[in-house]
């Protein structure tokens, strides 16, 4: 009988951290490939949007030359992620503007469009709604909806129990139904609804299409 997919790709992790710590940076660059958008997506809950994929960049800069701290080479995605929450939270410490940050939309600043149907909500909306979430649920909902991860990879990427992701998907899911709720002034979709014009309309490549074009010289 095959095993999991999960318990492969921890054996694959192992495999490539080991190569990389030989100094194999192809193996390094598989490992980026597995996890950036997971990288991403926890930097994307936490600091300024324009900020996310300079962080990602240096994050991964960061962690090669410490992969020998890394006792258990099948943790490697657990541990990756503790390292981005520690520099999201680093960046606040050391950042001395966290109050003026403007480029990403919170709960209390954005402002419901002239629509009748969640479908037709900006991906601005959807992310300042999201980014208002308690954090239990902002990381997980934006590494489903924007990233694009299944609950089985979110478990398997950051360490999480499946269980606990599935719970915290569903109640984040729950709360961000009724916050768009309230902006719409209507009557709550259903789950299937609201998940599918998000994930499925593209609002990863949406979002990242548009914060880029801005910061485009």
């Amino acid at each position: 009988m095959s095993r999991p997919w999960h318990i492969s790709e921890s054996s694959e992790d192992a495999s490539l951290v080991s190569a990389a710590r030989d100094g194999d940076r192809q193996a390094f660059g598989w490992l980026y490939l597995r996890y950036s958008r997971m990288v991403h997506g926890i930097l994307l809950a936490r600091v300024p949007a324009t900020e996310v994929d300079d962080m990602v960049q240096d994050i991964f800069l960061h962690v090669l030359p410490r992969l020998n701290a890394l006792r258990d080479l099948t943790r490697f995605g657990g541990w990756l992620a503790t390292i981005t929450r520690n520099r999201a939270n680093d960046y606040y410490r050391k950042s001395q503007a966290v109050n003026s940050m403007t480029e990403v939309l919170w709960e209390d600043q954005v402002e419901a469009p002239p629509v009748t149907h969640a479908e037709e909500l900006s991906a601005e909306m959807i992310l300042g709604l999201v980014r208002a979430l308690p954090d239990t649920y902002r990381e997980p909902l934006i590494l489903r909806l924007v990233e694009g991860m299944t609950g089985p990879e979110i478990a398997a990427h950051t360490g999480l129990t499946p269980g606990s992701v599935r719970v915290n998907l569903h109640r984040g899911m729950k709360q961000l139904r009724e916050k768009l709720s309230a902006k719409l002034d209507q009557k709550q979709p259903t789950a299937a609804k609201l998940e599918k014009p998000i994930a499925q309309q593209g609002l990863l490549a949406r979002w990242k299409s548009r914060l880029r074009q801005r910061n485009a010289p």
